[in-house]
């Protein structure tokens, strides 16, 4: 989908954001199959088979973590991660790209938290094992948050350079 018009690095940048926000979405409807296709097994496991499984519950759960984290950088492109939509009905064309500036440089700022508190705590958490599954670390569910928050950054600056406000327009 082709942006309204600009300079080539800003239609690069577009470009690189539309592959990487869709790559990552991908990935988290994946890992909602995932979710689904374990929690089926649990169920066949423990109520058909009278064998219930210690690691898929844990598997859900990390599958949800890393579904919900790489689901962030759609939402922030789409701009409907932050409601800022009476403001932004009632206000201006001036005061509509305050909004959108404000909200971008919020949304990075707690993306910067997300992705260093992320990395430290999915640095502390290497040594610790997970119930149930003993060979993997629980560094695996804390890398979603510094991953996901590192996909979100072009989501954002995407968002600020060619807003997708489909929601606002056909809303009543």
């Amino acid at each position: 989908m082709p942006s309204r018009g600009g300079s080539p690095r800003r239609e690069a940048f577009l470009a690189f954001e539309r592959r990487t926000t869709a790559a990552a979405l991908a990935v988290a409807c994946a890992m909602l199959v995932v979710a689904s296709c374990l929690g089926m097994y649990q169920i066949l496991a423990r109520f058909i088979f009278q064998q219930p499984a210690e690691w898929s519950e844990v598997m859900i759960r990390f599958a949800l973590i890393w579904m919900v984290f790489l689901g962030i950088p759609a939402v922030f492109r789409r701009g409907a991660m932050v409601c800022v939509d009476l403001a932004y009905r009632l206000s201006g064309p001036t005061m509509r790209r305050g909004f959108d500036w404000l909200v971008a440089i919020a949304a990075l700022v707690l993306i910067g938290f997300m992705i260093h508190y992320g990395a430290y705590y999915a640095w502390l958490a290497r040594v610790q094992t997970i119930s149930g599954i003993e060979t993997f670390s629980m560094s695996w569910a804390y890398a979603a948050i510094p991953v996901g928050g590192l996909l979100s950054i072009p989501g954002v600056i995407g968002c600020l350079l060619d807003p997708q406000r489909l929601d606002l327009e056909t809303q009543q």
